[in-house]
């Protein structure tokens, strides 16, 4: 098995009555996660730690969830840009990536998204083969997904300014909830509240 990002909390999920694929254990998960303070986690640390070096990636997989430090090329111009973005990659180029960053939703949000992707997932094993099949086309084409549109970003490897770090499948729901992301130029409340009010606009 492929060195864990949070065996300890592996080691505790065991312990409950839930399996893997059960949403209970999916909201156990994100409860946890939802636990803890931006004080209490670092990016950079769980990047560069030892335990994380087993999952470091040259290049993303599409589908697998995905965490790095981030420099826009484009920074100066944006309204606000998220410098840990924790993305599922899905389009590669050849100078970089296209991928959802889930950290643009706030928590209840980013749970039904999570949600809706879930359906998508290549196979019920839970290893390292484990993937969401999605594409933009997928994407738009269906309303369940619609939580997407304000995550989708356009990457530049040149700018990726950490190793890429592959979360192990096993941990995404707990990854998800982390409070990893750190918004340059506006407060977290105010990317969100604009993220919302995105998708409540592309319904009308």
């Amino acid at each position: 098995m492929v060195a864990t990002l949070y065996s300890d909390i592996l080691r505790e999920a065991a312990r409950t009555n839930f399996r893997y694929g059960d949403v209970e254990l999916r909201d156990w998960f994100r409860d946890k996660a939802l636990q803890l303070s931006s004080q209490n986690v670092s990016g950079a640390r769980i990047i560069n730690s030892s335990r994380a070096r087993a999952n470091h990636v040259s290049k993303p997989t599409l589908g697998r969830m995905l965490f790095y430090n981030y420099d826009p090329k484009w920074k100066d111009v944006l309204p606000y840009y998220d410098t840990f973005p924790l993305i599922f990659p899905i389009e590669h180029y050849d100078d970089g990536w296209l991928g959802i960053n889930v950290h643009y939703l706030p928590p209840v949000y980013r749970a039904r998204l999570m949600d809706a992707l879930y359906d998508t997932l290549n196979n019920k094993r839970y290893d390292e083969k484990t993937k969401l099949k999605i594409n933009y086309q997928i994407l738009k084409a269906a309303s369940k997904f619609r939580y997407f549109k304000p995550c989708i970003k356009r990457y530049l490897k040149s700018h990726v300014r950490s190793q890429l770090l592959e979360i192990d499948v096993k941990e995404w729901d707990y990854v998800l909830m982390l409070p990893l992301a750190r918004f340059k130029k506006a407060h977290q409340r105010t990317v969100w509240d604009e993220s919302v009010q995105s998708i409540m606009n592309s319904r009308r």
